[in-house]
């Protein structure tokens, strides 16, 4: 079947549809990670996107039930410059194209993913329209413009869990290590690494709807508070930002990602829309404390402002080196810090890994 990503601007790119046939619409992002692929389709960070990959072959090492991220694909779509048929690995259960089929998610391949990706980094990421199919639709652009893009909206609803629950009926094998320190993990779109890593710390993890409230989060008598990644617009998660504002001073809170642009707006401070966002595995941040360069995973499309943060006492732990934007930050007097990239990898290096430590050292003390 053939394949078509139409963007808002009128450039339509042609190719060969795999996964699901039909049609969805999302933010069209590019993702420069070289390995990952699974683990980038299960981030529910990418929630109402749709993923190209700038690396050229995709799918050579297949899918397996351990690399998830969530309990399913959250992308809105998948573009690729080629998939691998047939995986060659030890751990692979299925290839690429059978999962996304049995998950009805639309991929594209064979088409100048390059071209694409220059495209977005000149124009920005854009509105944009995948479609596979036996024949190609005539309002695919029109679409791509009606659609109500990112800003705006509060996609965290989309994504979060229905009801509390302990990590350990996810990760059974998460109850082995001897637990010091009681967590509640808020899921606006929770990356599963995050909550092994703090399982694996110590950590007796309660992941809890974005909708909860403080007065909830306190009753459950806490050691610290967990603020996860997530998708779409910081500005539009009102609830979140009014509970965090209330829960900062009262425990030691950290955030990664969605949950430190949440922290950083319930602060007093503002966030944006980046071009085009950071997505992939190698983008170098300083450290602005020890001057150490670290290599992180990163996905956002939003950004703090940093000049707005002045005001209220918190200072810049990390910058990232490709464009100088707020990559960290920290109130310690009110014991509260966050990164906007993704110290818990999945996929990625373990540069910022030592942050979980940091957070438990916190609670200890």
């Amino acid at each position: 079947m053939k394949g078509y990503v139409a963007l808002e601007d009128g450039t339509v790119f042609e190719g060969d549809g795999f996964g699901a046939p039909g049609e969805s619409m999302g933010e069209v992002v590019f993702n420069t990670g070289m390995t990952g692929y699974q683990e980038v389709l299960t981030d529910p960070s990418y929630n109402s996107q749709v993923v190209t990959m700038t690396y050229p072959l995709v799918g050579n090492y297949g899918i397996n039930d351990a690399d998830v991220e969530s309990s399913g694909i959250q992308v809105a779509g998948f573009i690729v410059k080629e998939f691998c048929p047939y995986p060659s690995n030890f751990t692979s259960q299925k290839p690429i194209a059978q999962y996304l089929s049995e998950k009805g998610i639309i991929g594209i391949t064979g088409i100048d993913t390059r071209a694409l990706t220059r495209h977005i980094r000149v124009a920005g990421a854009m509105k944009g329209v995948i479609f596979a199919g036996d024949k190609k639709p005539a309002d695919l652009v029109d679409k791509a413009r009606a659609w109500s893009g990112l800003v705006g909206r509060d996609l965290v609803k989309n994504v979060t869990c229905a009801k509390p629950y302990r990590w350990e009926t996810v990760d059974p094998s998460s109850a082995a290590v001897p637990k010091k320190h009681k967590v509640v993990a808020f899921d606006f779109g929770l990356k599963w690494n995050i909550a092994r890593i703090l399982a694996r710390s110590g950590c007796d993890v309660t992941v809890v709807p974005a909708s909860t409230t403080a007065a909830e989060v306190l009753a459950m008598k806490p050691d610290g508070v967990f603020l996860s990644n997530g998708p779409g617009d910081p500005s539009a998660v009102t609830y979140a930002i009014s509970t965090i504002r209330e829960l900062i001073g009262k425990l030691p809170i950290f955030g990664i990602c969605l949950g430190h642009q949440l922290i950083g707006l319930a602060l007093g401070g503002k966030t944006y829309k980046l071009k085009f966002g950071h997505r992939g595995v190698n983008h170098p941040v300083r450290n602005t404390a020890t001057g150490s360069i670290e290599i992180t995973t990163q996905n956002h499309g939003f950004c703090v402002d940093m000049e707005s943060l002045k005001p209220t006492g918190a200072v810049v732990t990390h910058v990232n080196l490709n464009d100088t934007t707020c990559e960290g930050l920290e109130l310690a007097a009110k014991k509260v810090f966050s990164v906007q990239h993704h110290p818990e990898a999945a996929p990625g290096p373990h540069d910022s890994g030592y942050l979980f430590t940091k957070f438990t050292t916190m609670m200890e003390k």
